[in-house]
């Protein structure tokens, strides 16, 4: 028998136990398409067997930053008792599931980042990457994780077309958050953009009705619709992605895509100014081993993929920051074979939050530790190089 991802039967069956006592469930994801997904996944799976869900929550990047956090605790702690479900998150969050269990969550992650030096509190977590698990593919988008842990729910109560509706969002969400495209992925991805043309979903159909892009592949058609969930805001904890994937009637879906599409061109300029900004600093400083830049006014979501690009131009770690009052957030992206949570671990005693893979990942930083981080980084990777 093959091994199983550790803690996964356990994760389903506490869920089935919250179920069955009426439990309040609150489900908090990252506002990307990954943690999107996954909830989407999760919450359907659990209001397939009957129960209900008190809250969703995504945290908003530009104001809340990445991960769990304080404001959100306290925005959430009127559901308390509470089980929580971090998904595509949570396992860098050491202090603020400290105060989760505090306030009365019990709480289960399901993630897929690198474990750092130690677990954070919680009841249950399900990540491939934590020591003890067996499972031989290491690899998946939390969407995979999600989509197992669907399996395990429902059994039986997982229909032909529930399975289907499942994988198209698990193949989408994969290849958003470039995951490998190999063994269990590889198959993830196949079956999902099968049937991704007969969707029922209105929220993916209503790309059809908008353009029936009968000349385009799946794939370019995939990566219109991660687009276009990508350049959706948070309004009111939920993320516009998750409006739209999980929106009743193709009449609704087709406004927002419409409306998404058109967010998703102006980003896409947006991106591509900051990153030109930057590749004229960076040419004055072709000696710094890293490009370390910041500035108040580039937008906390433009910061992964400016860096992703220049990082493919410049073939060196870049670690790029939105100045707020108090504190910094950033994004870090790096070459193959360079590992940027690595290097974070090196120089955690200066970081509040950080966390993510090895090539793309995040921080948060006291901006009176800007300076410290820069140097602590540049003698770091000036070692990596000798």
């Amino acid at each position: 028998m093959a091994s199983e991802i550790k803690n996964l039967k356990k994760a389903a069956e506490r869920i089935k136990k919250a179920v069955k006592n009426k439990e309040n469930i609150i489900l908090y994801g990252d506002a990307d398409m990954d943690g999107v997904s996954s909830v989407i996944i999760v919450k359907e799976s659990i209001k397939t067997l009957g129960g209900k869900i008190a809250e969703v929550y995504f945290p908003d990047r530009e104001t809340e930053g990445y991960g769990v956090n304080e404001d959100a605790l306290e925005y959430l702690k009127k559901k308390a008792p509470a089980l929580m479900i971090i998904m595509d998150c949570g396992i860098g969050n050491f202090d603020e599931l400290d105060k989760a269990k505090e306030m009365g969550f019990e709480v289960v992650i399901v993630d897929h980042h690198e474990v750092l030096k130690k677990l954070p509190t919680a009841s249950i977590v399900v990540d491939p990457k934590q020591k003890g698990d067996k499972y031989p593919f290491k690899e998946f988008a939390t969407v995979g994780i999600a989509f197992k842990l669907a399996q395990a729910l429902l059994g039986e109560k997982m229909t032909p077309s529930l399975r289907q509706s499942f994988l198209e969002l698990t193949a989408l969400a994969t290849i958003a958050d470039m995951m490998p495209q190999t063994d269990d992925n590889k198959e993830l991805i196949e079956e999902g953009l099968s049937s991704l043309r007969s969707t029922v979903r209105p929220g993916l159909r209503a790309f059809f009705q908008i353009d029936p892009l009968a000349e385009k592949s799946m794939r370019e058609l995939a990566q219109k619709i991660i687009s276009a969930a990508h350049a959706g805001g948070t309004q009111n904890h939920l993320n516009e992605a998750y409006i739209l994937l999980t929106a009743p009637s193709l009449e609704k879906a087709e406004m927002m895509v419409r409306n998404l599409l058109e967010k998703s061109r102006d980003r896409h300029l947006q991106i591509q100014a900051i990153a030109e900004e930057i590749g004229e600093v960076a040419a004055r400083k072709m000696k710094d081993p890293i490009v370390f830049e910041g500035s108040d006014d580039w937008p906390v979501l433009m910061l992964g993929p400016a860096a992703s690009k220049i990082c493919r131009d410049w073939k060196k770690p870049v670690f790029l920051y939105n100045r707020k009052e108090k504190e910094s957030q950033g994004a870090v992206r790096t070459p193959k074979g360079v590992d940027g949570v690595k290097a974070m671990i090196h120089c955690s005693k200066l970081l509040g939050t950080y966390g993510g893979h090895p090539q793309a990942a995040g921080f948060r930083v006291k901006n009176e530790k800007l300076e410290d981080f820069k140097e602590c980084l540049f003698k770091y990777f000036k070692n990596v190089k000798k």
